[in-house]
């Protein structure tokens, strides 16, 4: 016999003994099918009972465009010729902590979803604050009843925030830990579009719904603040300026008026009696440049506000009836069965293996 048979011979014995011996593990498993069929009969059972008391989760989602204006345009040429004539109308592009991957951090910060809590919502016929709906449907005021320093906190509707006692502050941080880790999502739809969305999900379908429309809003509020701070600041101090100069020149005019009323017809030879209404006159004409450079430049201010306002433009809000997420008991019963099932049969091949190698 050549070498080649010799080999061939080693091959066909190889592949008999590999069938024999996933012949004999066949066997052991079907000597063990009773074994198999309860334990999977058990998981099937546990995981019918899982989905049966799991809840069904609603997702709230919500897309926006990031407004990012760096050229400025025609109010920033506007705004350049205001600054020459000494008048600073504020800047005119976006940027800072509203710009990239800073917003999704801002978005997830604790002061924004703080404020969002606090935020007041008509909740069936009533105004609440989004806090107290969180505690109702996550039945926490059941378990504060039975403990005296927590069954008198409530968080109600415009309620000064800098006056929370020690447990409100825990509390919230507690409420902004549990959105941030379980519910909440911020992301960009792709890295090179301004595109955000915003995703909660939780056990109650309004708290969903609201909560993320009140957090956006939030956040936008907080840019209108910051960002228009300084153009809102120069449009009081102009408005303020033109209400001054305008007032002067009003009392400019009247005295005018006062002082030829005085000397209707004044002796040509005497001019002292023309010199009250000529200096009235020179301030008419003085206020009057003032105002009118005053109002132009207010206008300016007031265009340049509107611009920068608002930063966020809402794409797809959340509709109601929400979309809905839950681990059902088909899929419960179906998944448990299966996986019981299958660790099973591990579990007892490792074992018989074991058995086979220590014998």
């Amino acid at each position: 016999m050549d070498k080649t048979n010799t080999h061939n011979n080693k091959d066909e014995i190889s592949i008999k003994d590999l069938f024999m011996i996933l012949n004999k593990w066949w066997r052991f498993l079907l000597s063990k099918w009773l074994l198999i069929i309860g334990i999977g009969f058990l998981g099937a059972v546990i995981g019918f009972v899982y989905g049966y008391m799991q809840k069904t989760v609603y997702k709230a989602e919500l897309s926006f465009a990031l407004e990012d204006d760096k050229s400025g345009g025609g109010i920033g040429a506007a705004a350049g010729l205001a600054s020459q004539l000494g008048v600073d109308l504020g800047g005119v592009s976006g940027g800072g902590v509203f710009s990239g991957d800073n917003l999704l951090e801002l978005m997830k910060s604790r002061s924004m979803v703080e404020k969002t809590l606090l935020s007041t919502i008509n909740y069936q016929g009533r105004q609440e604050t989004i806090a107290e709906l969180y505690i109702s449907f996550n039945n926490y005021r059941e378990d504060w009843d039975k403990n005296n320093k927590l069954k008198s906190i409530f968080f109600l509707p415009n309620t000064d925030r800098n006056k929370f006692s020690l447990q409100q502050d825990s509390i919230l941080g507690l409420f902004y830990k549990d959105i941030i880790n379980n519910n909440l999502s911020v992301n960009k739809v792709d890295k090179k579009l301004s595109i955000i969305t915003v995703i909660l999900k939780s056990k109650n379908e309004l708290f969903s719904k609201y909560f993320t429309e009140c957090l956006v809003k939030t956040v936008s509020d907080f840019y209108k603040e910051i960002k228009t701070k300084k153009s809102v600041q120069n449009i009081s101090i102009l408005q303020r300026q033109t209400d001054s100069v305008r007032s002067e020149l009003n009392s400019a005019i009247n005295g005018v008026a006062s002082s030829v009323d005085r000397n209707p017809n004044p002796n040509p030879a005497l001019q002292i009696l023309r010199a009250p209404s000529q200096r009235r006159q020179v301030d008419v004409q003085a206020n009057t440049v003032i105002l009118n450079q005053l109002v132009a430049n207010l206008e300016i201010s007031k265009v340049t506000l509107r611009k920068e306002t608002p930063l966020i433009q809402i794409i797809d809000s959340p509709i109601l009836p929400l979309d809905k997420e839950k681990f059902g008991k088909a899929k419960g019963l179906l998944s448990g069965g299966v996986l019981a099932g299958i660790l099973t049969v591990i579990i007892l091949l490792i074992k018989k293996l074991l058995e086979e190698i220590f014998e």
